[in-house]
């Protein structure tokens, strides 16, 4: 039930923040419930077209590295395609600062996917590990001299005031996380859906606020573990933040009203509605990238049939790729995946590229499918 005993005043800590779960007649109207089931569908849908790829480490690296660059471009970290897929070309110190930060939230995805899978269940000290690999920090929970506000964005009159003051103090914040976190992985004493689950706690988390930065990002990686977590995904390849660049201004307002007013419901069919059409946009990403998987396949082994099926599935594990890249148990010869690669440029599949020292090959109608929008 909630706990909310006095007014929201944006001014102030919100050390009042009403504890999980929402009243049951506040979430579960008739069009929440038919956002569930459409939601549920799509993710189903998508969870059973990605089990048909021969390798779904070729769409894992494709989609994460996606996800990434859009999380950040909400908080207004941009970096253009070729500059991000370059970087696993050349060294760190030659990689852009903002490329950097693309790629720190790919690796705390990875982390925190690596924790779940082991612990099946969402904590502190996971969610701690996953903010410090997205700001590379040693810190934790926002202690209580930091006078965190969260200022009014985009333009106009009102551009820079604050809008909210999240909890504050490091008990406070301890206790609305604990409840939050029990609220996540307790589906017997919170037997609710899933999706629900999620939705609520996406929230939950940005008005807790718990860490000096990057709430947004371990907040959206919160969400796609809780997919992994509950079984709707094996792996985490769903799309979400470029729904949330195309709703931007939609997705902080219902924020707000949550916190103003206790309006769920619309938050929560935005959310929904988020899932479902991100599923359908990676759905047709997977069957994208597996026609074109499938035609290349079918065209090197007519031509080149001793080159091993693995070693093509590494060209759709990103557009760009070295030599170096494809050395493994089964290629342990340089010289042979130089030979490689320049048998499949002259076949067109790839392009090369000088980058600083290093010759590197693109695979363009991957690349394309990726850059889409």
């Amino acid at each position: 039930m909630s706990n909310l005993t006095e007014p929201f005043d944006r001014n102030k800590p919100y050390n009042n923040l009403p504890i999980l779960p929402p009243d049951d007649e506040i979430v579960e109207s008739r069009e929440v419930l038919k956002g569930l089931i459409n939601a549920n569908k799509a993710l189903a849908e998508l969870k059973g077209i990605a089990k048909k790829l021969p390798n779904q480490s070729m769409l894992v690296n494709t989609i994460i590295l996606r996800e990434a660059k859009a999380s950040t471009e909400i908080e207004n970290i941009f970096t253009t395609d070729d500059e991000l897929y370059q970087s696993f070309t050349i060294s760190d110190s030659e990689q852009k600062i903002n490329t950097k930060e693309v790629l720190r939230y790919r690796q705390a995805l990875w982390k925190g996917y690596n924790d779940i899978v082991v612990r099946q269940a969402i904590t502190i000290d996971a969610l701690i590990s996953i903010y410090r690999e997205i700001k590379q920090a040693n810190d934790g929970i926002r202690p209580p001299q930091t006078e965190t506000v969260i200022l009014k964005r985009g333009s106009g009159r009102l551009l820079g005031e604050v809008i909210y003051t999240p909890p504050r103090g490091v008990q406070v914040i301890k206790e609305k996380l604990n409840n939050l976190l029990e609220y996540i992985n307790d589906d017997v004493k919170y037997p609710y859906d899933p999706l629900l689950k999620i939705a609520v706690s996406h929230y939950q988390f940005e008005a807790i606020h718990p860490f000096r930065d990057g709430n947004g990002r371990t907040g959206r990686v919160l969400s796609i573990l809780l997919m992994i977590q509950k079984h709707l995904l094996d792996v985490p390849i769903l799309y979400l933040s470029a729904y949330i660049i195309r709703e931007k201004e939609e997705y902080y307002e219902l924020l707000k009203n949550v916190t103003a007013h206790r309006n769920w419901s619309q938050w929560i069919i935005y959310m929904l509605k988020a899932i479902e059409e991100t599923s359908r946009y990676t759905i047709s990403k997977i069957e994208e990238i597996d026609r074109l998987f499938t035609r290349t396949k079918e065209l090197i082994n007519t031509r080149y049939p001793s080159i091993r099926k693995e070693f093509i599935e590494k060209l759709f594990e990103q557009p760009y790729i070295s030599p170096k890249k494809l050395l493994d148990n089964n290629m342990k010869s340089l010289n042979t995946a130089k030979k490689y690669l320049i048998q499949l440029e002259e076949m067109g599949i790839l392009t090369s590229k000088k980058i600083g020292k290093e010759v590197v090959y693109i695979n363009i109608d991957l690349f394309n499918i990726l850059a889409e929008s």
